[in-house]
């Protein structure tokens, strides 16, 4: 399931935003995070639209003079909310919404927690699928574009569609 996160999460971004100028590793950090609460056995915190709601106003207000430190930043709550977008999360009301339906944490987890695995794997395949997509449509064949994008985690704005 990691796959589906990471590839799908910057892959969404560049093809609504189509902004060059964004920090794709970042969103796709954004979009992995919530999986560290496997350790505690079903999703909490990390799943739900307050927490990325909040992270992103204060990444907001924390930059709010300096847009470059904010353009990089606001690929953490990005991949947040797509990962309860690709993780089904809005599925769950009580999961999503929390604190609204009250403090508790349901253990039967999230999608990402309780599919099975060949759903996992399938989901995965499809990522790399779209991933290879993506690979072409953004010239990442080209040496050049493909060290911009893991040096600065930016696209070329020629490979960019118009």
């Amino acid at each position: 399931m990691f796959l589906w996160f990471v590839i799908l999460a910057p892959v969404l971004v560049a093809e609504i935003f189509q902004s060059p100028m964004a920090d794709y590793r970042v969103v796709a950090l954004g979009a992995a995070l919530p999986l560290l609460e496997v350790v505690f056995g079903h999703p909490r915190y990390l799943h739900t639209m307050a927490v990325a709601m909040g992270l992103m106003a204060i990444v907001m207000l924390a930059t709010s003079n300096h847009r470059l430190i904010r353009r990089r930043l606001l690929g953490i709550p990005i991949g947040l909310l797509l990962h309860l977008v690709l993780d089904f999360s809005w599925t769950q009301s009580e999961l999503l919404w929390w604190p609204a339906f009250g403090f508790d944490f349901d253990e039967a987890g999230s999608a990402a927690f309780t599919r099975p695995l060949a759903v996992g794997l399938l989901l995965d395949l499809v990522a790399c699928v779209v991933g290879y997509w993506a690979f072409r449509r953004y010239e990442l064949d080209d040496p050049a574009n493909r060290q911009l994008l893991l040096k600065s985690g930016r696209l070329n704005r020629a490979a960019m569609p118009t």
